[in-house]
């Protein structure tokens, strides 16, 4: 018959014939294909430089993701489990380059969008590419705020890429190019084994850029009882697998390390709150993720924050994406801002120059507010979040708060302090001598007759939304508990430690609900935590009693 023919029979054998004929014949493919294309070139700079800066780039046409990569991306291995599921591409089909890139694309009309994280404005521009032409672009970002310039750095508290120091140069384009100023990357583990190792903790891993910091921290130990634990700057991973349902003994360690530790989620699934009681109630806990798109529409939620306030225990609110995570198992959050480092990340203020101790020592003293793009300025007496002020009966306070938005891009909606969990005062866009750009709000509190937490929220856009750390005021040597929420939290912290106790005896064959086994030492330290709550019910009691005799 031939093999003419044969070939030609269907369309993929005639293409076959075309390649070896071509081949044969020494056609290079890869040039024709090229000329029937057009280039594009582009450069993005940010205002200020003249150098290329990291950024992110999205190329569609026709609503559709351009497949093709050039070879400027920055592919960085990740994926859920530390398997490979991305690498050049990020989840939502963006993809990272220092500043420029070059790429042959069919001729045709596409859509080209830059962003650099949200103290930065997006661009969209529309690009039509020509047959055989180069379309050379150039572009300039625009800051609409520069916090760090105010001393505050803008931290990815939850991002889970392993990586040795051959990755250390890649990872800090992808922070750059989202201006997350510390990325806080977490080795994380299970009960049978651990995830996206750090090839160092400390300060021995610590990579920097200019004025960027990649740091090592833990989420480690994670169960579906108790919840997931966080824990940042010590100077070693701490994992202890024969005692793993013992968290307290990780946040010893870590504490003794130099380390922070807090609870991952809001403290909301995986049953974090029960943890976070256990631990909270015993002064183990120094933070709470608090903003985050893995729980639901909503990023911020407070309802655990609140309650550990309201019975006078610090916290201090942090942030994080989750990346890859969050956005790929739970679907919430727009798609855009879904499974992307930095779309929830919190601010630390530093006294001075940026450093792995300064970013520490700020977190530390609780200078943090948590954002999904809301900036807050929050004051009281000149005091910042995290501080503690001790007033006399009678002495006045001077509370100021402003939030910084952008019309298009951060679209502010209100304002409020909160005090012990209550809006004390707010203002919105709506309001005379307020804008959707900048609200302000200034008061004095002077009926204070004992302590309280004072904190700034704001609320702008869809999903858009941030929270200070509060500032603990103390009359007269005092607590800054609520005693008006105190027999609900309490009776609340009760039920929480029952449903750990309800769990210890369900003997579940299932390997990853281990908690039965711990039994023993668990309700040892359920004992400890019912000892703190039966002291604090005995103060409450001892309060409400002498205010009633002061009458």
């Amino acid at each position: 018959m031939g093999i003419l023919p044969v070939l030609c029979r269907s369309r993929g054998r005639w293409q076959l014939l075309l390649t070896v004929l071509a081949v044969l014949s020494g056609f290079n493919w890869a040039e024709a294909q090229t000329i029937r294309s057009g280039q594009l070139e582009v450069v993005v700079t940010a205002a200020g430089s003249t150098q290329p800066t990291p950024v992110r780039v999205r190329l569609t046409r026709a609503s559709r993701v351009v497949p093709q990569l050039p070879q400027q991306a920055i592919g960085v291995m990740y994926g859920l489990w530390d398997h490979a599921d991305g690498f050049g591409f990020q989840p939502d089909s963006s993809f990272y380059v220092n500043g420029w890139f070059r790429l042959a694309l069919p001729p045709g009309t596409y859509q080209l969008s830059l962003s650099k994280g949200p103290e930065f404005l997006d661009q969209q521009h529309q690009i039509v590419v020509q047959t055989g032409k180069t379309q050379k672009k150039a572009y300039r970002l625009t800051r609409w705020i520069n916090m760090a310039a105010r001393g505050w750095y803008s931290t990815d508290g939850h991002i889970h890429i392993r990586r040795s120091p051959r990755e250390d140069p890649l990872l800090m384009s992808w922070l750059q190019a989202e201006d997350v100023r510390v990325g806080v990357l977490l080795r994380m583990g299970d009960f049978w084994e651990t995830y996206y190792p750090q090839y160092a903790f400390g300060e021995q891993g610590v990579y920097r850029r200019d004025n960027y910091l990649l740091v090592s921290g833990q989420e480690d130990p994670r169960t579906p009882e108790l919840g997931h634990v966080l824990g940042y700057g010590a100077s070693d991973k701490v994992r202890y697998s024969n005692e793993y349902y013992h968290y307290d003994n990780v946040f010893d360690r870590l504490h003794e390390l130099g380390g922070l530790t807090g609870y991952a989620h809001h403290a909301e699934t995986f049953h974090g709150y029960r943890g976070l009681t256990l631990d909270g109630l015993r002064g183990k806990v120094d933070m709470l993720e608090i903003l985050q798109y893995c729980v639901d529409e909503t990023p911020l939620r407070t309802d655990h924050y609140y309650h550990l306030l309201d019975l006078g225990f610090p916290v201090t609110a942090t942030a994080g994406s989750d990346f890859p995570w969050c956005g790929q198992d739970h679907g919430h959050g727009p798609p855009e801002r879904s499974a992307r480092i930095g779309n929830a990340r919190f601010y630390v203020y530093t006294d001075g120059p940026l450093t792995n101790q300064s970013w520490k020592a700020g977190l530390k003293a609780g200078h943090t507010v948590a954002t999904s793009d809301p900036m807050l300025d929050f004051r009281v007496d000149n005091a910042r979040p995290g501080d503690r002020l001790n007033l006399k009966k009678g002495d006045k306070l001077t509370v100021s708060v402003q939030a910084f938005g952008h019309a298009k891009q951060v679209p502010l909606d209100r304002i409020e302090l909160i005090g012990h969990g209550k809006v004390l005062a707010s203002v919105s866009k709506t309001d005379a001598g307020q804008s959707a750009s900048q609200l302000t709000l200034n008061l004095e509190l002077d009926t204070l007759t004992r302590g309280i937490w004072l904190a700034a929220r704001c609320f702008a856009g869809p999903q858009q939304a941030a929270h200070t750390t509060p500032v603990y005021v103390t009359v007269d040597g005092g607590g800054f508990h609520n005693p008006e929420t105190a027999e609900r939290y309490l009776k609340l912290s009760e039920s929480y430690l029952q449903e750990i106790e309800q769990e210890l005896e369900k003997e579940s064959h299932n390997p990853e609900m281990r908690l039965w086994h711990y039994k023993k030492g668990l309700k040892t330290r359920i004992a400890e935590t019912r000892e703190v709550i039966e002291g604090l019910k005995k103060e409450v009691r001892e309060k409400t009693r002498d205010k009633r005799s002061e009458k």
